[in-house]
């Protein structure tokens, strides 16, 4: 059942993203608008469902004249792989017994710079105003999602986009299903993607 305080934050989103100035990046400066909602991974399901609800009929009612493009990662990933003729290496790939080795190789096939490629031929060429990303658990370990971003913000200049998070987010680091082995801060080796990524909002307090 989905909480009582993930309900209440959900039913903000709509009202945040259809406010005036938001798809025009108002009020916030010269930050990149890119915004972050959280939540238990545990409710994977009702936000799944929620999004549908929300770009299959919400804001086609709302932003009727607006662009909204939805990346689901899972799909995304998939898409990368049959496009680059990698399907059957990729098969081959995943049921090595080694995961390390198998990491490995399935990010020499789809790393960040590939990736962040793909979702500019793919997502960006189309001129979206305003991106929605899910599916961020499903692709973990391949794709890790602070990195994708990273690289993204060259591209994407003023398009709003929200990721939704299977985690925490508490403004400066990321916590993947909340999990604190998976923190990624200044005080870490990945101290470049901290200072440009983390620099996004969230979107729902």
């Amino acid at each position: 059942m989905i909480n009582d305080l993930l309900h209440q934050r959900l039913n903000k989103i709509l009202p945040k993203i259809t406010s005036s100035g938001f798809l025009d990046g108002k009020g916030i400066g010269n930050e990149i608008p890119f915004y972050i909602f959280d939540y238990p991974p545990e409710n994977e399901l009702q936000v799944r469902n929620y999004i549908d609800t929300l770009t299959q009929i919400e804001l086609k009612q709302k932003l009727p004249d607006r662009k909204v493009v939805v990346v689901n990662l899972l799909k995304f990933l998939l898409d990368y792989i049959e496009y680059r003729g990698y399907s059957e290496k990729f098969l081959q790939i995943a049921s090595l017994p080694d995961n390390t080795k198998t990491l490995k190789s399935l990010k020499s096939i789809a790393g960040t710079e590939k990736l962040s490629g793909y979702f500019v031929e793919t997502i960006i060429v189309r001129q979206p105003e305003l991106i929605l990303i899910s599916g961020v658990g499903s692709v973990y370990p391949v794709i890790r999602v602070h990195e994708l971003l990273n690289n993204l913000h060259r591209f994407t200049g003023l398009i709003p986009l929200i990721l939704f998070y299977p985690g925490v987010y508490d403004k400066t680091t990321l916590r993947l299903f909340g999990k604190a082995g998976l923190t990624l801060d200044s005080s870490t080796n990945e101290r470049n993607y901290s200072n440009k990524y983390y620099r996004a909002f969230r979107l729902i307090d």
